[in-house]
């Protein structure tokens, strides 16, 4: 999308100079974005960058300590995770969430039961709640052929599924993805991500979370790179390559003195260096000749 067309839609979020501190610990600072609908933005940093804290404020767990959140051009607070969904945030968590021994039916409903009949008499209304929960599922291109069958019997990439088609039915205009391809295997996480390209395809903003680079850049249309906190800023998927966001997130200089030690150390050890030496002392203290 050029620039000139995301112009004549407004940003579904705009974050704007947000902080974190516990006591003296800065999390975050300063970290600027702005989300679109139907784009994903992938947010990018290694262990410790700061996504995490960045999510859970955007979810409604933790409260900035600096900046501002705007909701489709309002202003919001939120006190609670409940605020954050009420406003159409939707945060799949790493650990879904989701009830392993409980059935897809129950745990695609957890918390907002279909019912029918009234007062006292209340009950769960089981058919409507299959019914729907194999049409999500379909819709998303997994053929649930029993909504009864517990969650734990499903692959993990199923298990994603679940919880992205949950969030898209009960109206989700933000679908937030906390490393959900972190403990998945190659086919598994590429489900997954077609799964993130038809939540982008349906018009919602999708914040996709991730320290594999090779996992974010197929689907990305837009990359914030955080590092210890703040943020390198946003950059659309034209204007950096694969290896641009990997130096990017890993710090160009450091890969360098990685890249140079190495070669340091394999120089020598083939010129009769620390291991040859190591060797040879290992036969003398074993009263063996060389």
């Amino acid at each position: 999308m050029t620039v000139s067309a995301r112009a004549e839609r407004d940003p579904l979020i705009r974050i704007t100079d947000l902080s974190k501190f516990f006591g003296s610990v800065i999390a975050l600072q300063g970290v600027t974005m702005t989300v679109y609908p139907g784009e994903v933005m992938c947010l990018l940093g290694d262990n410790g960058a700061g996504k995490s804290t960045l999510i859970k404020t955007l979810s409604g767990v933790h409260k900035p300590s600096q900046g501002e959140i705007e909701i489709e051009g309002r202003p919001v607070t939120f006190n609670s995770p409940k605020d954050a969904l009420d406003a159409g945030i939707a945060t799949v968590h790493q650990h879904l969430a989701i009830q392993p021994l409980m059935s897809v039916t129950r745990n695609f409903f957890m918390g907002r039961e279909p019912t029918r009949g009234w007062g006292p008499f209340r009950t769960f209304d089981l058919a409507f709640a299959e019914t729907t929960v194999r049409e999500e599922m379909q819709k998303m291109g997994i053929d649930v052929r029993d909504p009864s069958q517990a969650v734990g019997t499903m692959s993990g990439g199923e298990r994603q599924c679940v919880a992205i088609a949950r969030a898209v039915y009960f109206g989700a205009k933000v679908l937030i993805l906390d490393e959900p391809t972190s403990a998945l295997g190659v086919k598994q996480a590429a489900v997954v991500l077609r799964y993130i390209a038809q939540a982008k395809a349906k018009g919602l903003a999708v914040v996709f979370i991730t320290h594999n680079v090779h996992h974010a850049y197929p689907v990305a249309d837009a990359f914030t790179i955080l590092k210890r906190g703040r943020s390198y800023g946003t950059f659309r998927k034209s204007e950096l390559t694969r290896e641009q966001v990997l130096e990017m997130m890993a710090g160009g200089q450091e890969l360098d003195a990685l890249e140079a030690e190495i070669k340091e150390f394999t120089r020598s050890d083939g010129d009769g260096g620390v291991a040859p030496q190591t060797s040879k002392t290992v036969r003398r203290e074993q009263g063996v000749k060389p």
